[in-house]
């Protein structure tokens, strides 16, 4: 059963799953669409044309849903799409896009710490965690399981490649690499997240290959292509050879270094 608190204002047109929990002060708008087992701690506002799954949690204060800052934005009826069991700590806000065509995208079982900041148009993958205060401009997207530290800010346009770890107080104008691991403003990669991937499970042998790769790219002088082009000639890449690969071919801001 759904438990609505007698200060919460819910819009009846609004569309709320099973046995949620929307606490004092919240908001919650007519296009919004709740699946089961949400909960909404206090003083939360949803609105726009937001689809949420289940078993997610926003803490006080939390803003999600409402118009992006883009000055070219004029009213559409744009979207923001939430996965499930993500938890949105205290005043977290996440805006809906600013096209029509590209909907924001936040995936599953994220951690979204005090006054992270989700911009228009933004495709956040699964198992994030995004610590305080972290900044996304528009149209960035983030593969799964990638750490971002606290304070980060990451330019518009700026991808981030899979199990990759950044250190806080770090600025982001250039594609990072998966498996990657760096930091600083401009930001520099310092090396692999071996640990990272250690503790996700990878044996040494995937993560030798990963580091066969990312010395073509880092540590043999060689540019950008000349790293591709030997790196393809290895016979038999591997799964993760091939990740790596795939997203500096597809970079379109380049590559960090």
């Amino acid at each position: 059963m759904t438990k609505i608190h007698p200060t919460a204002i819910v819009n009846p047109k609004a569309v709320i799953g099973n046995n949620c929990v929307i606490g004092p002060f919240c908001i919650v708008h007519k296009n919004v669409i709740m699946g089961d087992n949400n909960e909404l701690v206090s003083s939360v506002i949803i609105d726009g044309h937001t689809t949420i799954g289940d078993g997610n949690k926003f803490f006080h204060s939390a803003v999600i849903g409402t118009d992006c800052q883009d000055l070219k934005y004029h009213g559409e009826p744009t979207q923001l799409l939430i996965g499930n069991n993500n938890t949105f700590r205290e005043f977290c806000t996440v805006n809906k896009s600013a096209t029509m065509d590209e909907p924001t995208q936040i995936g599953d079982n994220g951690l979204f710490m005090a006054y992270s900041h989700v911009a228009h148009n933004c495709i956040l993958g699964n198992n994030l965690i995004i610590a305080n205060a972290v900044n996304f401009a528009g149209h960035i997207h983030v593969h799964d399981n990638v750490i971002i530290g606290g304070m980060v800010a990451l330019h518009q346009f700026v991808k981030v490649g899979t199990y990759a770890f950044i250190g806080g107080k770090s600025g982001i104008k250039k594609d990072i690499p998966p498996y990657t691991r760096g930091e600083g403003s401009p930001y520099l990669i310092r090396g692999l997240n071996s640990v990272g991937l250690q503790r996700r499970g990878f044996f040494d042998e995937s993560i030798q290959s990963i580091k066969d790769v990312y010395k073509l790219f880092y540590k043999s002088g060689l540019n950008t292509s000349q790293a591709m082009e030997k790196a393809l000639l290895i016979p038999n890449l591997t799964k993760e050879q091939n990740v790596f690969l795939n997203f500096v071919k597809n970079s379109d801001r380049g590559i960090t270094k």
